[in-house]
């Protein structure tokens, strides 16, 4: 008998493939995607209540309902059945005490000291219940549809010098329908070498799957959730550079990607354990010698299909897989930058424009070995070459205002034939102000602002003021416009400077000749 009660509508689904299509118990199952035995079930109970078919049309569901399932006589009281996922959780969740199902047991009958079970009859319904759980659904893998990849403990390099060993991972890719399968070694499971991996694995198989299965690493899963897992942003990347979509394993579900867990195995057996006693120094080394016991595992002929890894994906794999881009993804990462004030986003110490009316705002990055892009709600808003001068600014002009962009068209020697018209003080001080700055660029303002000063107080007043401020050394835009605001431009007499006193310890300009 069923356990759950399908809706009504699911119900006179049954009955109506039945009576009026003539369908099989077994062709309405699966066109309903219901259990056999479910309906088996329903029809029983439809002849049981003696109704005719067509159901009559005054007969609401609810009555309908009432006739296929009417009460079950009282047949006593039964006895009250432990929680048993409460007993399943609590022992998952509580391993580090050794608690039992004897202790559970204890628990249950304090609640139900009457009525409640014994203690083996109790353990019986548990793994009745248990054993009810594990089921599996077997997997019929379509050609050219999924790839499984995951990772598997490598070998060791050898240190040449000092012979510290250092652990390796081992990349293992393999197709759903055929088993062709690609392994090699890499440094560590993080985003660079597991993207890296993913293009190698491609180029081998000149194809790509329509599904890639990854395990829940992080460097390709941010979020590990089965209903709506959240690729890493870069994984993404690649899967839309590919177009092919990836469809991760659920979190501790092993056997959604049994594929690759027997491949990891298959591959350990047959490459790793051959290699076991070769010392490898570098991991180029290592994956050529990976390489060449790869060949023959994937041309060995399998037990029961009578035909090797390689002839299967010949015929299976290959004709129905995705074809390679023309070129192959390039690694990116992606991060996320605020828009500063001066219109610029800081990506590894250096700083990058984009469009002026960004500011403040949230940009994803993407960065290679050669590129910045930055993007807004998907769409790509700046493109640069990347730098890798520190603290240095990469500028378009088409990110700048307008008024921002004719500072891009001061030059020093623009500055310097402007002041000359001036007087010959006002451009010494230009000269020296662009002088006296470790990038001539942070001058510019400071000349635009002694100049503009022209405008205020008169060309033959400013250059007075120069002559003034180059006497006292004080070149400075503020030096100088305190000279104008003060009438210190006005002064011929310059103020008396006090000799230094003759000392013995004062050696003087001689003896420095």
């Amino acid at each position: 008998m069923a356990n759950t009660r399908l809706p009504m509508r699911k119900i006179k689904d049954v009955l109506r493939l039945k009576f009026d299509s003539k369908l099989s118990q077994r062709d309405i199952a699966a066109g309903l995607g219901l259990a056999h035995s479910t309906v088996g079930d329903y029809l029983d109970r439809f002849r049981k209540s003696g109704l005719p078919w067509p159901i009559p049309a005054d007969l609401t569901d609810v009555a309908l309902d009432a006739r296929l399932f009417p009460p079950i006589p009282d047949a006593g009281t039964p006895r009250p059945l432990p929680d048993f996922q409460y007993i399943h959780d609590e022992l998952r969740d509580h391993k580090n005490l050794n608690l039992t199902l004897q202790e559970l047991w204890l628990e249950y009958r304090a609640d139900h000291p009457k009525d409640g079970y014994g203690y083996t009859r109790f353990c019986t319904l548990y793994q009745d219940w248990l054993g009810a759980r594990d089921y599996c659904l077997r997997q019929d893998h379509k050609a050219g549809e999924k790839l499984f990849v995951d990772y598997g403990d490598g070998l060791s390099l050898v240190d040449p010098v000092t012979g510290v060993l250092t652990p390796t991972e081992l990349f293992v890719a393999v197709w759903g329908a055929s088993n062709h399968t690609f392994v090699e070694a890499t440094r560590t499971q993080t985003l660079p070498d597991w993207i890296g991996s993913h293009v190698r694995a491609f180029r081998y198989f000149g194809c790509v799957p329509h599904v890639l299965v990854p395990d829940n690493l992080k460097s390709g899963v941010s979020d590990a959730c089965w209903f709506e897992p959240e690729l890493n942003p870069a994984y993404a990347d690649l899967a839309a550079h590919y177009k092919t979509a990836v469809l991760p394993a659920r979190p501790r579900k092993p056997r959604d990607k049994a594929k690759v867990e027997a491949g990891v195995l298959i591959a350990k057996r047959w490459i790793l354990a051959k290699l076991r006693h070769r010392i490898f120094h570098t991991l180029a080394e290592m994956n050529a010698a990976i390489a060449q016991l790869l060949e023959p595992l994937n041309a060995r002929l399998l037990r029961k299909a009578k035909k090797s890894r390689r002839d299967l994906f010949e015929e299976l794999d290959r004709p129905a897989a995705l074809p390679l881009p023309d070129a192959p993804y390039e690694f990116a990462e992606w991060k996320l930058a605020t828009v500063n004030l001066d219109y610029h986003i800081e990506v590894d110490a250096h700083y990058y424009s984009v469009p002026y009316r960004l500011l403040r705002q949230k940009v994803d990055v993407r960065l290679t070995a050669t590129t910045v892009e930055a993007f807004l709600k998907g769409e790509r808003v700046a493109a640069h070459a990347r730098s890798h001068v520190h603290h240095a600014h990469t500028t378009l002009a088409g990110h700048m205002p307008a008024e921002h962009q004719r500072f891009t068209e001061w030059s020093p020697s623009r500055f310097i034939a402007w002041a000359e018209k001036t007087g010959p003080a006002a451009k010494t001080v230009v000269e020296r102000i662009l002088g006296s700055r470790m990038l001539v660029e942070h001058g510019y303002r400071g000349c635009l602002g002694v100049l503009r000063l022209g405008k205020s107080f008169g060309p033959e007043r400013l250059e007075a003021a120069c002559l003034r401020a180059l006497q006292f050394h004080t070149l400075s835009y503020r030096a100088v416009k305190s000279i104008l605001q003060r009438g210190l431009d006005r002064q011929t007499d310059l103020p008396a400077t006090n000799p230094l006193p003759l000392h013995a310890n004062i050696r003087g300009r001689e003896y420095y000749n």
